[in-house]
């Protein structure tokens, strides 16, 4: 059995979660983080040295970071659907998932949901959001000058679509400007159709508006 520690509304642990629906497993869900705590007990510093979710624990193992997560679950189950078995292919898909975490993750999730969103409204630095969303539109202008079929990769879904598509949901649904995003909108389109998306990732975030303490 499959156990995934962690909060269903952090961004991180949708990402898990989204890939466990594609692959129809069962699993375990443990609450942790935020308002759950738990996350400095000595049995969950033994899983995650770190205190950070998602923990993933399978087989008397536990392996943390989303994307490592990701990495392993479609390693295991997925028989190359998510993650191609051709090197060339895979590390395109794995291109993709890098520039999710290393750049987009930051100037969007850090930049713009953090500083605008989960920040009181007194507390809000506006030359920090403005900088946040200009690098975030210019990222997702990239995507959408890439996306040449119904997935990042082609026809089929891969470990990039799920390191990438998390955001949209937080993206189309926050109350700023955005710019014309003719190819981004129709794939965000494409992904509400999936039922795995809408059950994990797709979940209000109005509990979080204003919130820095998870």
């Amino acid at each position: 059995m499959l156990r995934v520690w962690g909060r269903r509304n952090s961004f991180n642990v949708q990402k898990v979660l989204w890939l466990i629906g594609e692959l129809g497993l069962e699993y375990e869900h443990i609450p942790a983080g935020g308002e759950f705590g738990r996350l400095d007990e000595p049995q969950f510093r033994q899983r995650n040295p770190h205190g950070r979710i998602p923990v993933l624990e399978h087989d008397d193992q536990a392996i943390w970071e989303s994307h490592a997560i990701l990495r392993y679950l479609s390693a295991r189950f997925g028989s190359g659907q998510f993650w191609p078995e051709s090197p060339t292919a895979r590390a395109k898909s794995d291109s993709w998932m890098d520039w999710a975490q290393t750049s987009l993750q930051p100037s969007f999730l850090n930049g713009v949901f953090w500083s605008y969103y989960r920040t009181p409204e007194k507390q809000r630095d506006w030359s920090k959001i403005r900088a946040g969303l200009e690098r975030s539109n210019a990222l997702f202008g990239v995507l959408d000058q890439n996306l040449q079929g119904p997935f990042l990769l082609g026809e089929q879904m891969a470990l990039a679509d799920i390191a990438i598509g998390t955001h949209l949901y937080r993206f189309f649904e926050l109350d700023l400007e955005r710019p014309g995003l003719p190819k981004v909108e129709a794939y965000y389109d494409r992904l509400q159709t999936r039922p795995a998306y809408r059950r994990h990732v797709m979940i209000p975030f109005a509990d979080l508006k204003g919130r820095l303490s998870f």
